[in-house]
């Protein structure tokens, strides 16, 4: 059942909440220059927030496969690669206490290789922005989305 708060989910999502295991989850974390790519998610969890192109593995593709397949089809980029940044649980519960949602998720690095942007799939607004852009403007974001620019950031310095 819905509340007017919550938006109906079609069956693939819906089947994701209350799960009876983590689900497997991929990020994008494509830099090109000093800026990142970053989208504001359409659909839960965290809709309306700012993150990183992403979302479930599916059978049979590689970590390094997913978190690419997913940023094309979220952004239309098209980047190569560069191995797993790092790993991250997201685990929401609702008032009672239950896990509405857990996902594992691997942040993977991409070079750019082509592409501008443009909101497809789950997301309705993609930009290219720098750390400091984020915060002067008070962007809404997942919460692992600056912990991951500052890692992101520093393995691309050393």
């Amino acid at each position: 059942m819905t509340t007017l708060s919550e938006p109906a989910l079609d069956p693939r999502r819906a089947a994701r909440r209350y799960p009876d295991r983590p689900i497997v989850g991929v990020l994008a974390v494509v830099m090109r220059g000093d800026r990142v790519l970053v989208v504001r998610r359409t659909n839960p969890p965290l809709p309306g927030r700012w993150g990183f192109p992403g979302g479930v593995l599916e059978l049979g593709e590689t970590v390094a496969q997913g978190a690419m397949r997913e940023l094309f089809e979220e952004t239309g980029v098209k980047a190569e690669e560069a191995g797993p940044l790092t790993v991250i649980d997201t685990i929401d519960r609702d008032s009672e206490g239950r896990v509405r949602y857990h996902y594992t998720l691997v942040a993977v690095v991409g070079h750019w290789r082509s592409g501008e942007g443009v909101a497809g799939d789950d997301a309705d607004e993609v930009a290219w922005l720098t750390r400091a852009e984020i915060v002067e403007r008070g962007l809404p974001t997942a919460p692992a989305l600056l912990p991951l620019l500052d890692l992101a950031l520093r393995r691309a310095r050393d």
